[in-house]
């Protein structure tokens, strides 16, 4: 049988959220930080187009008719990365991940043969993550998304060691998905805050898991980088020569840097399929998912024929548009 049409890479909007944090003082000094990241120029162009998208981001029968015409059968549906919300409090943090689990899985729930949903974590309270965790998967969601950093501490960070473990042993999907860049006010123009921050926070987010050894001790972690992993994938042979050549470089992992990118998921866009090609071949066309980040304007109206511009093999368009996601979705 033919695989389903499987785009791992779409996003939900939740009002619930964006009511529980509204006059929070955290909440405030948060946006004003986005606001100084992004700069007025791309935040008067953000606000309408959200808006004009809310109808798919929040309704599913009104997602479920643009999957449709887009060809897709199933999506994973992940909360907007602006419901992170890392500025929290303990207190704050467990209401926000509880209400984003619940809300996404009531969302999934209008159709949930073509509809799988992520949780949030607080990353800001390592002690949290678990049971975020936890708690994303009683609600039937298939894992949880986590951005690049929270504040003050990396992915590679020791007190998530609970986090991955947890989510190997329990085979929770999880994808990483960026939001802000901490180059702050130098990508303030021209939208580099996303076209140049997002791939920067990719690569300094996966390269910290890979050296400090996290996907040696977690072999089984199912990891998902969004925006193809941005600029690591295509530079991965200056992370091997430094790798190879320094002794600080090569410390923390036991292979070289990109043999870990054939244990990571990522999705395909990237917009070019000339990169997306090149991430194939370095990662392996059963390592690449369909992704589109549904309905946002930095994604794709078409992910399949994005997918088909890059000319791949009969066999490898095949895994990629659904047969590589069907069955890391698949429920044993």
């Amino acid at each position: 049988m033919t695989a389903p049409t499987v785009d791992v890479h779409a996003h939900v909007l939740l009002p619930e959220v964006d009511a529980l944090v509204a006059g929070l003082p955290g909440h405030a000094t948060a946006r004003e930080l986005d606001a100084r990241r992004n700069g007025p120029a791309a935040l008067a162009v953000s606000g309408p187009m959200v808006r004009e998208r809310i109808p798919r981001l929040t309704d599913a029968a009104v997602r479920l008719a643009a999957m449709d015409a887009q060809g897709v059968d199933v999506q994973l549906v992940s909360p907007s990365p602006s419901h992170y919300h890392y500025w929290a409090d303990e207190g704050t943090a467990e209401k926000v991940y509880r209400l984003a689990n619940e809300a996404t899985a009531a969302h999934c729930s209008a159709a949930p043969d073509r509809l799988r949903g992520l949780g949030l974590v607080p990353l800001q309270h390592p002690d949290q993550a678990v049971l975020a965790l936890d708690h994303a998967l009683e609600q039937g969601l298939t894992g949880v998304e986590i951005s690049s950093h929270a504040p003050g501490r990396e992915l590679s960070d020791p007190a998530y060691e609970s986090l991955w473990s947890r989510a190997e042993d329990t085979g929770a999907l999880v994808f990483l998905h960026p939001f802000g860049c901490t180059l702050d006010e130098r990508l303030d123009r021209w939208y580099l805050s996303n076209t140049v921050g997002q791939p920067t926070e990719n690569a300094v987010a996966l390269s910290h898991l890979i050296f400090s050894g996290v996907l040696d001790r977690h072999p089984g972690l199912k990891l998902i980088a969004a925006h193809g992993g941005g600029y690591l994938p295509t530079h991965i042979g200056r992370s091997d020569h430094a790798w190879t050549v320094r002794s600080d470089a090569g410390a923390g992992c036991a292979h070289q840097p990109s043999s870990y990118l054939r244990r990571i998921w990522f999705d395909s866009l990237v917009h070019d399929p000339h990169v997306l090609r090149e991430l194939i071949r370095v990662a392996g066309a059963d390592r690449v998912l369909l992704g589109s980040d549904f309905p946002f304007d930095m994604g794709t109206d078409d992910p399949v024929a994005a997918l088909r511009a890059a000319r791949l093999s009969p066999a490898d368009f095949d895994a990629v548009r659904g047969g590589n996601a069907a069955a890391l979705l698949r429920k044993d």
